[in-house]
Order: structure tokens, then C-alpha cells, then sequence
């Protein structure tokens, strides 16, 4: 399982983060609504990959029988390969190039809260809160923990929906089902 994991899991990573690069060239010209959607398409097509990585150790290595279980294993460690890819490419490129890109996301969270017509205690504790928010998040630490949180869900989904999909029981032997019938 080994192999295949880290086959599938090394090419999703580097395909998740490619695509997350060029999606953030894009992100200023297509608002944050639609670099959102235009993010998670990304995750779902390269956690796509975990569904052909289940196939290919059932079909290569198990002789075409697998449990839910043993897919759901060899797919959620193909997820954490390619999540554990997003996280270090978001740490380089956030800390490195990009450390002021969240500011735009929190200032248009203040906006939201201030324009929501709350009473003015309450506003100003959620306001307080996002500013918390964003001073934790210039800790690599945090920061990686958010960012993981990011994709993993649709790893964890795919991976539920391809293990069930892939999942194929060993063939019951005609004399052992004979005898089963005819006790």
C-alpha cells in the first residue's frame, strides 16, 4: 500500500499545489467568492486522484478485492499526502510572498460585521474576535493548522464516497456455499 499511497498522494500534492499557484494569480481579478469556488474545484479534482489510487491498489495488489475499511485507509492517507502538499506550498507562499493577503479577507469580514446593524457591544466583539483571528493567523503554527483544515473535509469525503464505491468482497467459493445450502 505504501507505494501506491505515496504514487497517488506525491501526485495529487503536486497537483493541488500547482493549481493553488495559478488560482492565486487569479484570485484579485475574480473576487473572493469565486476564488473560493475556483479553490475547492481545485481540491476536489485533485482529490480525485484518490479514487484512482484505491483502484489501483485493489486492482494491482489485492487481486481486485478490497474492504471498505482497507480503501478507506489507503484514501485517507492519499488525502493527508496531497493536504500535508497544500499546507507547505500555503506556508512558503504566505510567509515568503504573500504575507499580507488575508488582510484583505479579514478587513472585508470587519466590513461585514460593522455593515450588519448589530447593537455596537456586540459589534465590537466580533470585530475584537476577527482581530484576534488575524493575529493568530501570523503564527506558522496556527496558520497551518487553519490551512489544513481547508482541504482535508473533501479529502475525507471523497475518500468515504470512492472506499464505498471500490469496495469488493472476495467471491464465496461454490462448494463452500453448496454446503452452506445443504447443511
Amino acid at each position: 500500500m505504501k507505494k501506491t499511497v505515496l504514487t497517488f498522494g506525491l501526485i495529487a500534492g503536486v497537483m493541488i499545489s500547482v493549481l493553488m499557484d495559478s488560482s492565486l494569480l487569479l484570485a484579485d481579478k475574480i473576487g473572493s467568492g469565486h476564488s473560493m469556488i475556483l479553490g475547492y474545484t481545485i481540491m476536489v479534482a485533485s482529490f480525485l486522484l484518490i479514487y484512482f489510487g484505491i483502484r489501483s491498489y485493489r486492482d494491482n495488489n489485492l487481486g481486485g478485492q478490497i474492504s471498505f475499511g482497507r480503501a478507506f485507509s489507503c484514501g485517507i492517507l492519499i488525502a493527508l499526502i496531497t493536504t500535508v502538499c497544500y499546507v507547505a506550498t500555503w506556508e512558503i507562499l504566505y510567509f515568503n510572498f504573500m504575507p499580507h493577503f488575508m488582510d484583505s479577507y479579514f478587513a472585508a469580514q470587519i466590513h461585514k460585521v460593522q455593515s450588519s446593524g448589530l447593537d455596537p457591544a456586540t459589534t465590537a466583539a466580533k470585530v475584537a474576535e476577527i482581530q484576534h483571528s488575524q493575529q493568530l493567523y501570523q503564527n506558522p503554527f496556527v496558520n497551518m493548522a487553519y490551512t489544513f483544515m481547508e482541504p482535508l473535509p473533501v479529502g475525507l469525503i471523497i475518500t468515504l464516497i470512492s472506499a464505498a464505491v471500490l469496495r469488493r468482497k472476495s467471491p464465496v467459493e461454490p462448494s463452500a456455499a453448496t454446503a452452506v445450502a445443504n447443511p
